[in-house]
């Protein structure tokens, strides 16, 4: 790093509290579990490096621990103002996790493929970036494509919820369920095209459904469902479908 960025790194972190939050998180971490404690790392926004927070939003923190069960509890509460979102997980089960292609993918994604390590003495964080790399390497467009169906099948119930509540002036509710709907299209969509989101309200934007009416909703969905069947299995089956699939 030559100076230019070692500044820029110190002009971050005088004045972003979350970073503060983030390192008293790992000191304390590694004092009380030090026999427990792999890797350290945050991940989302802190991790890209490029967002305006300000110091306004949350610290995700992922510690690594060499098995399953060691170190403090998963946790999200606010310390200092801050909001913390801890996950803790065992390095193994983690990288299992890593190596998974589901309904969820294009929000899970970015945690195992952009990190910046806090505490990293065994360069385990390389290891989760280079396994997932690999496992999406190897992945077949068939493993996307009954992902992306489950995520459909989620997106098309909430919207057909959220339709039936506004018919019953639920329109808190629908809103909600229309909300469900936009993301669940979106990770379709995702998932369709191999493309990983930060969060998700940067999955809706990217993919136009963040202002998407029931109307607009219904007719994403019903592309996606195209989409689907052109793809080798139409959304809509049989009892026999069901019960061999």
């Amino acid at each position: 790093m030559d100076t230019g960025d070692a500044d820029a790194e110190t002009e971050r972190y005088l004045h972003d509290p979350r970073w503060r939050v983030a390192e008293r998180v790992r000191d304390a971490a590694l004092r009380r579990f030090p026999a427990d404690v792999l890797a350290v790392a945050v991940h989302g926004p802190l991790a890209h490096g490029d967002d305006d927070g300000g110091g306004d939003g949350e610290v995700g923190l992922l510690l690594a621990t060499y098995r399953p069960g060691g170190g403090p509890s998963p946790a999200t509460r606010r310390v200092d103002g801050v909001l913390v979102d801890l996950t803790v997980a065992g390095a193994d089960d983690y990288l299992g996790q890593a190596r998974t292609i589901g309904p969820l993918w294009p929000l899970t994604a970015d945690r195992y493929v952009t990190t910046r390590a806090l505490h990293d003495p065994t360069g385990w964080l390389r290891t989760l970036r280079d396994e997932h790399l690999a496992r999406l390497a190897r992945a077949r467009p068939a493993e996307f494509s009954t992902a992306a169906r489950q995520a459909w099948y989620r997106g098309s119930a909430a919207r057909a919820r959220a339709f039936r509540l506004a018919e019953w002036y639920e329109t808190d509710q629908a809103l909600l369920m229309l909300g469900e709907a936009r993301l669940a299209a979106a990770t379709v969509q995702g998932l369709l095209s191999r493309t990983y989101f930060r969060d998700p309200g940067d999955a809706v934007r990217r993919t136009g459904l963040a202002g998407a009416d029931m109307t607009e909703v219904g007719t994403v969905l019903a592309r996606q469902a195209e989409e689907l069947a052109a793809r080798g299995r139409p959304v809509d089956g049989t009892v026999d479908d069901l019960l061999t699939s």
